[in-house]
């Protein structure tokens, strides 16, 4: 069976990788089809002979049973407001894929050789975000992408909204035609909730990558005392994610001139003064780094775990066992699983974006800092303004978060005549998630702008350590130092797309 890595996901997404048909278990796929064709002759299978939902009650007439597979897809194209970005609808074809892999879904194997063939060419159906519940998995987004697989509705391509038989022809590709049970087995599952969540899970983790690295240019820029980044310190508490978060601040602060040591400037010779000039200790959001990131660090890794297995699982219904010679009823279409982690990872992003906001405000308040001018305004106070505005732009983006942060697993509502009486709202989670994410960004792209903007006011960009003076010059080739006044908002946009794209990777380290 092939296995899904995030990994290779995001090689897929992010780096033009293709699948490979021959590496694909095709033969395991045709034989569930193959015993799924001759078990369903003479039994009630749900989805096969009778109604779906509520209506499985009602037996469906052999003569009509290839009818009742489109209909499932033409009825539930259903969905309302704006498409789905590209590479999530990429995301979830890929994650759809890895279900009917797992061949127990009793689909034909043209199937899967379609879905490759639309992927490697990136074709991407027309979903609408809003539609699906998380229940029976997310049976309207899913429907829209087999109504492009059987050759109607529209897809995009090349960067074009065109009909969907019409790209195909053109690619060589052929709609698929049903065979036995491959309507529903299109509709019906996870796979929008985790393709959506998948890509949350890439941004969020380069993200926490950028949040790591601008604490500590943060600490350089206040020259921080550099035990807070210790190994002995975080080390008694015994909690992964922080002792991660401060090894990686390790690592990334070598080479500074701006950290200072307790033991050199504190603890050898005399100190006599009343009051202290430099801060014994920093505020929190300088200071407490490893215990703020920490938490989100471990939550973002659990998320992913959980992804990797939905990834590489069947999550149709029912399921079709070759080996047992029997065909399963159940639920593994229900998204809770997902729709909780991604609550879990909005929530944690909220907290990346409050730490950025409260690092910002250090920047920009010189009564708090003390070393900088305010708003970071190099130029005339009162004539000119700074990073003043800037403030108001993430402030209300990360109040914004906050409102997302109220919990979204919770809210079921029961629908489908009470046949879907408890429902994972998963897609929701994720699209919610996603926001937050995005929002994160722009927070963060104000930030690593005044961060290199404090640099030029201290003029210590020649004593920052490596890596903060490559993100430094990074910023610093998009928006140059500034005195004079000037709209922000295409250098903040830039820096965005820059954070989102460079991933610092720090895995590896």
């Amino acid at each position: 069976m092939t296995d899904y890595t995030l990994k290779n996901v995001e090689r897929l997404l992010f780096e033009g990788a293709k699948i490979d048909m021959t590496a694909l278990p095709i033969e395991e796929v045709r034989r569930c089809y193959l015993f799924l064709k001759e078990f369903a002759s003479d039994k009630v299978i749900y989805g096969i002979n009778t109604g779906f939902g509520p209506m499985a009650q009602w037996r469906v007439d052999k003569e009509y049973l290839t009818d009742l597979q489109y209909n499932i897809i033409r009825s539930h194209s259903t969905g309302a407001g704006e498409p789905l970005p590209d590479i999530y609808v990429k995301s979830a074809m890929i994650a759809r894929l890895g279900t009917f892999l797992q061949a127990r879904s009793g689909v034909h194997p043209f199937l899967v050789e379609l879905l490759v063939g639309m992927i490697n060419n990136d074709i991407y159906p027309f979903i609408p975000q809003h539609g699906s519940v998380g229940a029976s998995g997310d049976l309207v987004q899913l429907a829209h992408l087999a109504l492009c697989m059987i050759g109607e509705g529209k897809v995009h391509y090349k960067g074009e909204w065109r009909p969907s038989a019409e790209v195909m022809a053109e690619t060589g590709l052929e709609p698929f035609r049903i065979h036995i049970r491959e309507g529903l087995s299109i509709c019906n599952g996870t796979s929008f909730m985790t393709g959506i969540g998948v890509v949350n899970q890439i941004y969020a983790e380069r993200l926490l990558d950028w949040g790591t690295l601008a604490s500590v240019m943060m600490n350089e820029i206040a020259s921080s005392y550099d035990d807070l980044m210790s190994e002995e310190l975080n080390s008694v508490r015994r909690q992964k994610g922080q002792q991660i978060i401060a090894r990686r601040m390790r690592k990334l602060s070598k080479g500074s001139s701006c950290l200072m040591s307790r033991k050199l400037t504190l603890y050898d010779g005399e100190h006599n003064e009343a009051v202290f000039e430099h801060k014994v200790q920093p505020y929190y959001s300088l200071r407490c780094v490893p215990q703020i990131l920490g938490p989100i660090y471990d939550t973002y890794a659990a998320s992913a775990d959980v992804l990797e297995r939905e990834l590489n699982s069947a999550c149709d219904n029912p399921i079709v066992d070759p080996d047992a010679q029997n065909v399963y009823h159940g639920g593994n279409f229900h998204g809770d699983y997902i729709s909780l982690e991604q609550d879990k990872v909005k929530i944690a992003t909220v907290r990346l974006a409050q730490t950025a906001e409260r690092q910002l405000n250090y920047l920009f308040h010189d009564r708090i800092n003390g070393i900088l001018p305010p708003f970071l305004n190099m130029g005339k106070l009162g004539l000119n303004y700074g990073m003043q505005a800037c403030q108001f732009t993430a402030t209300s983006t990360t109040a914004e978060c906050q409102t997302l942060a109220m919990p979204n697993y919770v809210h079921t509502i029961p629908n489908n005549n009470d046949n879907q009486d408890i429902v994972s709202m998963g897609t929701n989670s994720a699209l919610i998630c996603k926001r937050v994410i995005d929002n994160a960004y722009q927070v963060f792209a104000i930030h690593y702008i005044a961060l290199a903007q404090a640099v030029d006011c201290l003029g210590i960009a020649d004593k920052l350590a490596p890596t903060s003076r490559k993100a430094y010059d990074a910023v610093r080739a998009i928006i140059p130092v500034f005195k004079e006044d000037a709209p922000f908002y295409p250098a903040i946009a830039k820096v965005e797309e820059y954070l989102r794209n460079n991933p610092l990777n720090l895995k590896l380290i």
